[in-house]
């Protein structure tokens, strides 16, 4: 079977074929999706990505999909998993409640108010969600880690790194930086800089980094990612578990699993579904 596995980040598999805006090991080759899907037509068999999709803008989502859907073969799987809205607002919903009658509640209220915005309207890499998880004083951190796993735990663990919640961190920022200084592109950004007055210029930096990639551009629940499967010709739509999946030892490839069957993401939204028999393009 071929498998493509989208925006990989650092989860990946030596079987798969894993693409990503940066590259980081000889197994994930690096390239642009917002371009397209660079595979001929019906060249896998299972096509899968991971919190990819809330990155592309709305209207480009669904041009997103259909490239999916033209890589895919006939009667082939795409996996696709999101940040889940409905979770989130149950347990803003959840957590505002309890909140006005327990004070002690207030550290996921405001945890969970972090993780509904941050990512969608953060400034800066790593947003409020980086300094909360780097200060060193997290009230409620198993509350924090039973809602975004792996991810916080490691930045918890690890806070000189300062890591943030997307793809990217400061080892591949450095080495864009040091490709910039390798070309024009650092004299023109000194000149930029004397050409601007301070605010605008700031304002500048905000611009590029909203258009970076590490923010989210929409957000996704059971009912309206089904229906933009449905509009790209996919069949066969259903919702499942971080350890279910129609794709043959899913589990093994330990995508959204750990080893020890710990979920990557419990956060997620996980949906499968199919391209169908009859399809003729």
């Amino acid at each position: 079977m071929k498998y493509l596995n989208l925006g990989c980040g650092s989860r990946f598999h030596k079987q798969w074929k894993n693409l990503d805006f940066y590259v980081n090991s000889s197994d994930v080759i690096g390239y642009n999706l917002i371009k397209g899907i660079p595979f001929e037509n019906k060249f896998f068999d299972v096509v899968y990505h991971c919190h990819l999709l809330e990155h592309f803008k709305k209207y480009q989502a669904k041009g997103f999909l259909q490239e999916c859907y033209r890589v895919l073969s006939i009667q082939g799987t795409i996996r696709v998993v999101v940040p889940d809205l409905e979770k989130i607002t149950r347990c803003y919903i959840d957590k505002l409640e309890a909140s006005l009658s327990d004070p002690s509640v207030a550290p996921d209220y405001e945890w969970i108010l972090i993780e509904l915005f941050d990512q969608m309207v953060r400034e800066q890499s790593g947003g409020d969600m980086g300094k909360l998880l780097t200060s060193g004083n997290i009230p409620n951190q198993a509350f924090i880690l039973k809602r975004i796993g792996l991810e916080a735990q490691r930045i918890i663990q690890s806070p000189e790194q300062k890591q943030t919640l997307a793809s990217y961190n400061w080892q591949q920022i450095i080495l864009k930086t040091i490709r910039k200084l390798k070309t024009w592109g650092y004299g023109k950004e000194l000149l930029i800089r004397l050409l601007l007055n301070k605010q605008d210029y700031a304002a500048l930096k905000i611009g590029r980094f909203r258009q970076s990639g590490e923010v989210h551009q929409w957000m996704y629940d059971r009912y309206s990612l089904k229906r933009l499967l449905e509009e790209c010709g996919f069949v066969d739509i259903k919702q499942c578990a971080a350890h279910e999946s129609r794709i043959p030892d899913w589990i093994s490839f330990n995508l959204d699993t750990e080893p020890d069957g710990t979920v990557y993401k419990p956060d997620s939204l996980y949906m499968e579904a199919t391209k169908p028999p009859n399809d003729n393009s």
